[in-house]
């Protein structure tokens, strides 16, 4: 499953989120201002920065602030699309 770590108020993450829902591409939604860990974890593959929308993917890879083709793109690539 993609996972999501986003924020309530993240402009970006709500267009990716409307974009994600319209291809029919499942996710799962943390928010880092509400869950410490996945804070750090979004800290660890930014550089110490809180970026979102960062997307973890099954195989552990991550993208920030990805277009919806980067995502689309990087799911075939990891034949989950």
């Amino acid at each position: 499953m993609l996972t999501m770590y986003s924020t309530s108020w993240c402009g970006y993450c709500h267009r990716l989120k409307s974009q994600l829902d319209r291809e029919g591409i499942a996710y799962e939604v943390i928010d880092i201002e509400r869950d410490p860990a996945s804070a750090d974890y979004v800290m660890s593959v930014n550089g110490g920065n809180q970026t979102v929308p960062t997307l973890r993917f099954d195989d552990g890879t991550a993208l920030t602030n990805p277009s919806i083709t980067q995502v689309k793109t990087h799911l075939a690539s990891l034949g989950a699309a």
